[in-house]
């Protein structure tokens, strides 16, 4: 299943979900011009000095070092993608979701829960494979931690989406609770898959996807019982997504 849009319209203009879609799409650009000019070891080495490098992260929390370059790495690793089908599925995903949440948040939340999401992401990799070298791209983890609050606070969402049976497909409105909770069972199925694997060559970090998922769960269903009812916002509704 292929999300396309959702039936659950905001109060206010979903700014920062926007802004961070066009920094993952600059920051791609900039990918294409190191590679461009340097090819794909130069990408390597972009992706180990900005990735989220497990090996490097285990370490620095052994010695309880939490500003140290590995631990910035966690942010940067947000914005860079691993190639076409990384970023534009990850954006997808971004815009169809991320501007419900930045409404029932509000900004200031909204930022601090999207980093947060991806932070958990990473450690949520770490955990399973400590002494990793290969660095974690992608806002994937981040945009995980959206997904698992959406379908807290708006599981009957209606979602146009893309169901391919075979080789036919049809674009019908589902429930989000049906389309995030098919999500996050295809990644624990592949995580759980992937145990053991063989992962020199890098590859798709499904605990990522699970860490932010369950993080964005437990916040959302902690925010839903404290603060049950959004922030006031403008009457005007904006049909975004």
């Amino acid at each position: 299943m292929i999300p396309l849009r959702d039936a659950n319209p905001t109060r206010r203009f979903p700014i920062l979900t926007i802004l961070l879609i066009v920094a993952c799409v600059v920051a791609f650009g900039w990918e294409l011009g190191v590679q461009s000019s340097g090819g794909e070891a130069a990408l390597a080495a972009l992706f180990l000095e900005y990735g989220a490098v497990p090996a490097q992260l285990t370490a620095a929390v052994a010695e309880g070092d939490w500003l140290s370059e590995p631990m910035l790495g966690v942010v940067t690793s947000m914005f860079l993608h691993g190639g076409w089908l990384h970023l534009i599925g990850n954006m997808l995903y971004l815009w169809i979701f991320g501007n419900n949440i930045e409404d029932r948040f509000g900004k200031l939340g909204f930022i601090l829960f999207y980093l947060a999401g991806g932070a958990a992401a990473a450690f949520g990799q770490v955990a399973v494979d400590p002494k990793s070298p290969i660095p974690l791209v992608g806002a994937s983890g981040a945009i995980s931690a959206i997904l698992g609050a959406y379908l807290v606070f708006f599981p009957r969402a209606r979602v146009l989406t893309l169901v391919f049976l075979g080789f036919f497909y049809q674009p019908i409105h589902v429930p989000a609770i049906v389309v995030l909770g098919f999500w996050f069972i295809l990644q624990l199925i592949d995580g759980v898959a992937s145990l053991g694997a063989a992962t020199a060559g890098g590859g798709v970090a499904f605990f990522a996807h699970i860490g932010g998922f369950v993080m964005g769960v437990v916040v959302a269903l902690i925010v839903r019982v404290l603060w049950p009812r959004p922030p006031r916002g403008p009457a005007h509704r904006y049909g975004m997504g």
